[in-house]
């Protein structure tokens, strides 16, 4: 009897849970805020990337209501093909003030962003410089565009210079970098990737989705924190973290979004953001505009909560951000130690292999403007109970 051609699924799944790396998604009954509801249990949040609380704040809430009201649910179609609602050129517009750029142009998603603009930069002639530790969906992006890419070592701009000397016979040539590397916290070597990118005349492209909201005056994002505006070609950016809502972005010159809009696939043959999700966004980029309260409050959280689990011993990687490892190497210690925080009250997932590699498992924490300093004071107590029995600090 011919065995079943999907059998292998449930061997390769087996091994996953063996292995401490089978990913059990955990069904959330409330509200994403400072603290969610699992299994009926109330939690302290840490595993959001709802930097600035806003998935849950009464103005993008009442943006959307409004929003549905006028506008109805959804596009219901391709932009192109359907025509777009004011809605969306308005959010459009007030990224691009918002962000310093000509233009920008939305997309279904930070992922859908980088596999739109990518193939339509780059093709089989031309040659892509690309950070080792890159997002997946730029790995995809790279992948479909069917350039020759060239891996250098992570935010190593010397690698990369030796990478790009190394290299020729290409059309074109593109460098692409994270902003905010979302596993380790840190930070792209930014202002020596321009000096490169400006010297050989290549593009330059960042993906920001993790800087949007967090680096920067208002939350502008890594450009704007080293004051490079004008100097990167390409800035990917994402409304599904700090803006608390879901879409993607990429801003720069008008003559890159009109090319987008003429070649970006996603844009063109999938339909767009929802109204109440646009609506939401451009209500959140007003009050970033408006006002840094909250990015100022994630940045006094997030080194508060640094200083006080260094203090205890914990090894917290390299990172520059609100984003904060708990580095703790195996992935059958890290998914025991998410459990043992769960146990007392704190909602932190294990990040292991594939997603980081294979004996860098981790929790990765989150800080959030939402959490009182209370939360955080918690939060450090259940980490250091947790750390004493599982024997990661003494």
């Amino acid at each position: 009897m011919k065995s079943h051609t999907l059998s292998w699924i449930e061997e390769e799944l087996s091994k996953l849970r063996e292995q401490g790396l089978y990913n059990v998604i955990k069904t959330i009954e409330s509200d994403i805020d400072s603290t969610v509801v699992i299994n009926r249990k109330n939690l302290l949040n840490f595993s959001s990337n709802n930097y600035l609380g806003l998935a849950n704040d009464k103005k993008l809430k009442m943006a959307a209501k409004r929003a549905i009201d006028k506008y109805g649910v959804g596009p219901a179609a391709v932009r192109t093909i359907a025509g777009t609602t004011k809605l969306h050129a308005d959010l459009e517009k007030a990224l691009a003030k918002f962000k310093k750029t000509e233009a920008v142009i939305t997309f279904q998603s930070g992922f859908m962003a980088n596999l739109a603009v990518v193939p339509a930069l780059v093709g089989e002639e031309d040659v892509i410089f690309s950070d080792e530790l890159n997002h997946a969906s730029i790995i995809d992006a790279c992948r479909l565009s069917k350039a020759r890419v060239v891996r250098y070592g992570h935010a190593n701009t010397d690698d990369l210079f030796q990478k790009i000397k190394k290299t020729t016979d290409y059309r074109r040539g593109i460098i692409i970098t994270d902003g905010v590397f979302s596993m380790d916290g840190d930070i792209a070597p930014l202002p020596a990737l321009v000096e490169i990118a400006e010297k050989h005349n290549l593009l330059l492209m960042v993906d920001d989705a993790h800087g949007e909201g967090v680096l920067g005056s208002h939350g502008r994002g890594i450009v704007d924190h080293f004051k490079l505006h004008g100097r990167v070609d390409v800035e990917v950016g994402t409304m599904s973290k700090a803006f608390g809502v879901v879409g993607g972005f990429v801003a720069g010159k008008q003559t890159l979004i009109d090319w987008l809009r003429q070649r970006g696939r996603p844009f063109l043959f999938s339909s767009a953001m929802t109204i109440p999700d646009v609506a939401a966004c451009l209500a959140a980029v007003k009050i970033l505009t408006k006002s840094d309260k909250l990015t100022k409050r994630l940045w006094e959280n997030a080194n508060y909560f640094s200083v006080k689990m260094k203090a205890l011993g914990f090894d917290i990687g390299n990172s520059q951000t609100p984003i904060v490892p708990i580095m703790l190497g195996e992935a059958i210690l890290a998914r025991e130690f998410s459990k043992e925080l769960l146990n007392r009250g704190l909602f932190a997932m294990p990040i292991a292999y594939p997603t980081v590699p294979q004996g860098k498992a981790r929790i990765r924490v989150m800080n959030s403007a939402a959490h009182t300093k209370r939360d955080i004071d918690r939060a450090v107590k259940i980490f250091e109970t947790v750390g004493k029995k599982l024997k990661v600090i003494s």
